[in-house]
């Protein structure tokens, strides 16, 4: 992961997306991709699985994604099991990648980090 890049993206807003404007192309994706850690890149979604010691944790976790999520206005689908999360992110107005799926896909990735 390029540090540089993942700080870049944590310091971000998110933007409004109502639609109209076209997702982002496979180049951007891909570069975007290399500033994240772990994230794969599947059928105009991003995704990855967190694991957790125990379901406290994970819904802690849950809890806390829902936050990010409130904050930027941009949310994911999240799959929850006793030691596990899968994020998944798309710009569903879009039917693609936006640049705020990375943004929380960063912050999220930060927040696993403390």
């Amino acid at each position: 992961m390029n540090n540089n890049a993942g700080c870049d993206l944590t310091s971000k807003q998110c933007k409004p997306c109502e639609g109209g404007v076209p997702p982002l192309s496979g180049d951007e994706v891909a570069a975007l991709l290399q500033q994240l850690d772990g994230w794969q890149w599947q059928d105009k979604r991003i995704t990855k699985t967190y694991r957790f010691k125990n379901y406290y944790q994970t819904m802690a976790f849950v809890n806390a994604v829902a936050w990010i999520s409130h904050r930027e206005d941009h949310h994911p689908d999240m799959s929850v099991g006793y030691g596990q999360c899968i994020v998944t992110y798309m710009t569903h107005a879009i039917g693609g990648l936006s640049e705020n799926d990375f943004i929380c896909a960063a912050k999220i990735d930060k927040l696993f980090s403390i």
